[in-house]
């Protein structure tokens, strides 16, 4: 009985936490909206693509100081990486999940912003230089969604 609760500690402390996935995952999406290569990104922070690709999974945990990099990099605020995280109140671990007592999530995947499709249309609008031009395309989209 001891030995099997050993194997199953082990093998949740191997798996990525749901926060360093979503992480992760703003990173891709940041890095991908501004056309950056794992490779150029690991360049600009002195990591191998391999390493980006693993801070992308969330498979290895980002430090603080790694975190500070990627913001100034990325050239967002800090607060990017934990925007749209589902399941933690105003974006923040509350104690009780940090000790273990809040419910299991089921991760804080968008499918939205994940597709090539969503980043294609991100990175051609940015694309678009006179910042009217941009405005206006932005207010037709609007009116071609349906209203709420």
């Amino acid at each position: 009985m001891v030995g099997d609760e050993a194997v199953e500690r082990g093998e949740r402390e191997h798996r990525p936490s749901p926060i360093d996935v979503h992480v992760g995952s703003r990173v891709r999406l940041r890095r991908t909206l501004l056309g950056m290569s794992q490779e150029k990104l690991g360049e600009a922070l002195g990591l191998t693509f391999q390493q980006v690709q693993k801070y992308e999974r969330g498979v290895n945990r980002i430090g603080a100081s790694r975190l500070f990099d990627l913001s100034r990099v990325l050239d967002v605020p800090i607060g990017f990486f934990f925007d749209d995280m589902q399941g933690v109140p105003g974006g923040r671990a509350t104690r009780a999940a940090v000790a273990g007592f809040a419910e299991p999530q089921d991760g804080f995947d968008d499918d939205t912003l994940h597709r090539r499709e969503t980043l294609e249309l991100v990175r051609a609008y940015y694309r678009i230089t006179d910042p009217s031009i941009r405005k206006r395309v932005f207010d037709l989209i609007k009116t071609l969604s349906p209203t709420d």
